[in-house]
């Protein structure tokens, strides 16, 4: 069972940034698509980024061009950087991979963004 544990986040000032990072247990991000997904209160988890093993990143509209998702040479970190961070990107992030038929998640950071 691959194993998940995500870092960085925290509060900050509207505007300002932070990097999360993502370590697997097992080389697993060579191989598999990773993800960042995140889930305000009452809301449901929305996939915030993405990257194959091929390197190739999707994002939503709503973090384009503040958000930047990436990943190590050793397959087993995945970070996602964020700048000008706004109140409504106010989440628990979650780290993400797929992997074949399974799925790995991490157990979330919180990340607080005040106005």
């Amino acid at each position: 069972q691959v194993q998940l544990v995500e870092s960085g986040g925290g509060l900050v000032q509207a505007g300002g940034s932070l990097k999360l990072s993502c370590v697997a247990s097992e080389r697993i991000f060579n191989n598999a698509v990773a993800a960042w997904y995140r889930q305000a209160p009452g809301m449901q988890r929305e996939l915030v980024a993405s990257i194959t093993n091929g390197g190739d990143r999707k994002y939503v509209d709503s973090v384009k061009g503040r958000f930047t998702i990436s990943k190590d040479n050793a397959g087993k970190m995945v970070n996602l950087e964020m700048n000008s961070l706004r109140p409504e990107d106010t989440a628990v992030y979650f780290c993400n991979a797929k992997f074949l038929l399974q799925t790995f998640w991490g157990q979330g950071t919180q990340v607080t963004v005040s106005s």
